[in-house]
């Protein structure tokens, strides 16, 4: 019976409403469970859109506030704001294609310009053996995260952890280490600070060891 309750535990250590005792029990419970440490993966993106709501909305703001008139059209145009952009950089993108196609291949690199801030950093630990890779994009949110890494340690329970500049930490992603699987595995998250604000991202375990660190130039 013990075991089932287990299974119903994902949803509630995803969403980090179990206490320190019962979220220790589980993270066991993870390693022993691939079922489980799928589903807890699988909860990341509510995750975290819950903490990216949570950071952006005032802490008197009722959790079951309802939106306003002036909300909705303040979101109404941001959409249309958003389209209009959206269908301005697809003209650009074919306006650029035309002239790249006229004009001399020299052009080409002229039109190759990105709004968009990608970084990429690497590490490996040479302590514990973990390797990983972060692909940051900068978003009107925040910033999107692509995790690479290989850990053959496992099983474990990890965590992807964005260090900000005035010290606070943001919990990435998370996922759990196979067992003895020294393959590579990509994870994708969401961090409510842009890639400059930043200043570094640490791989941890669970209990907070910290298995590697990549520091962005």
């Amino acid at each position: 019976m013990r075991s089932l309750e287990r299974h119903r535990d994902v949803a509630a250590y995803a969403l980090g409403v179990l206490n320190e005792a019962e979220a220790f029990r589980f993270e066991d419970h993870l390693m022993e469970c691939p079922r489980c440490a799928a589903h807890v993966t699988e909860f990341g993106p509510i995750t975290r859109q819950l903490m990216l709501y949570r950071r952006s909305t005032p802490q008197f703001v009722h959790p079951m506030a309802q939106p306003g008139p002036q909300m909705l059209n303040r979101l109404l145009e941001a959409v249309a704001v958003r389209r209009r952009a959206r269908r301005r950089r697809s003209l650009y993108a074919v306006a650029a294609s035309v002239v790249i196609a006229l004009a001399a291949p020299s052009l080409a690199m002229m039109a190759s310009g990105d709004s968009r801030t990608v970084q990429v950093v690497q590490a490996t630990d040479e302590r514990s053996g973990v390797w990983a890779q972060v692909t940051t994009e900068n978003e009107a949110y925040g910033s999107q995260v692509e995790l690479k890494v290989k850990d053959g340690a496992g099983p474990r329970p990890c965590h992807l952890i964005a260090i900000g500049r005035d010290g606070s930490e943001e919990t990435v992603t998370s996922w759990s280490a196979a067992h003895h699987d020294a393959r590579e595995n990509t994870m994708t998250g969401a961090s409510a600070m842009h890639a400059d604000e930043i200043v570094r991202y640490e791989v941890r375990t669970a209990d907070g060891q910290n298995l590697v660190t990549l520091e962005p130039s």
